[in-house]
């Protein structure tokens, strides 16, 4: 009987594209920064901008991030999204105008307490509604993208007529509570002390969740739903109460995000929530169905684009957007960081 050959196993180093294939998304952030500073010479102009992106970004990523969770899990398009930022603001605009004395005051804690009351509320009423919303509207076109479409625009334009009834047709002014206005000087630049606050409310937002999905039965069970909800279902849990749960969660969100954004624009209106659904919709398709990572990349490209875009051509920042959308897709058909397949 002959002798086996001798086998020395060799493993061959994938080629450094490969390697940093998984990184590329998050690469993209300070490449737009780098390309931001090579376009924006002046280092005080650029570094306001990005902060200002941040910003904006991290109050999008609030908006998207239950949304892309819902559409990810759920398979549910909802246009009615929207409404749920508006009730939000306005039920939390409605909190900061009842505590003058509070929001007025030149005190942080304060203004801290009038602030959290008013997003403890938005948060409330935006998920009672976000609730009423799956069990009425949304739960009897499981299934139907085309159904859910109607259904959902048609429950936007009732919760726009409901602001009107309650709060009237006027665009109503949000000032921002006293330490909360103004900015500080930093390397020559003006950064303003809301938009610092909205880039670590959105930090920790992302962290929290990111290890609420990771690191908790819940969130193992939420990631399983969206790969798999019948195997989910299959081993006794219910799914549709995990369903239930993310909706409303959704909805939270969403009425923080509209306070965060009342406080940023200083102004609320009816229609402010399908006015930003035109870019929540462009974070989540870039980001990937049910991702919450690269809803968060997504939010921060959209965010700071929009700036340096709107700095260097203003007319060209209303296509900006949609130019960064068709290139994502033509780079990744399914979203940088996907979680389940387009269905």
């Amino acid at each position: 009987m002959s002798r086996a050959p001798e086998h020395a196993p060799t493993f061959s180093r994938p080629p450094l594209a490969r390697r940093l294939e998984p990184w590329l998304p998050v690469l993209l952030i300070p490449a737009l920064m780098l390309a931001g500073l090579v376009l924006i010479p002046q280092g005080s102009s650029w570094l306001t901008l990005t902060v200002s992106g941040l910003a904006m970004g991290m109050m999008i990523f609030t908006i998207a991030s239950g949304m892309t969770l819902v559409f990810g899990l759920m398979d549910v398009i909802n246009f009615g999204h929207g409404a749920f930022i508006s009730f939000g603001a306005f039920v939390g605009a409605t909190v900061l105008l009842a505590l003058p004395g509070m929001a007025g005051a030149a005190d942080m804690p304060a203004n801290v307490a009038a602030v959290a009351l008013a997003i403890a509320a938005a948060m409330a009423a935006a998920g009672g509604l976000g609730l009423g919303f799956e069990r009425w509207i949304v739960r009897p076109v499981y299934g139907s993208h085309l159904k859910q479409i109607l259904v959902t625009m048609g429950g936007l334009i009732v919760a726009e007529q409901l602001i009107h009834v309650i709060w009237g047709g006027e665009q109503i002014a949000v000032p921002r509570p006293e330490t909360l206005k103004g900015a500080v000087t930093f390397a020559g630049a003006a950064l303003e002390k809301y938009r610092l606050l909205a880039v670590a409310i959105g930090l920790v937002l992302f962290l929290g969740m990111r290890w609420l999905l990771r690191a908790t039965r819940l969130g193992l069970i939420v990631r399983a739903g969206v790969e798999n909800p019948e195997m989910v279902q299959a081993l006794g849990y219910r799914i549709r109460r995990v369903f239930v749960l993310v909706f409303v969660a959704g909805s939270a969100l969403a009425g923080l995000g509209g306070v965060m954004w009342a406080l940023y624009q200083e102004v609320i209106t009816a229609g402010m929530g399908n006015q930003i659904m035109v870019l929540v919709f462009i974070v989540v398709i870039i980001g990937g169905l049910g991702s919450v990572e690269g809803c968060f990349i997504g939010a921060l490209l959209v965010g700071l684009l929009q700036n340096y875009v709107a700095f260097l051509e203003p007319k060209a920042a209303l296509v900006s957007n949609i130019a960064l959308m068709v290139a994502v897709l033509m780079w990744r058909p399914q979203g940088m960081i996907p979680v389940v397949k387009a269905k």
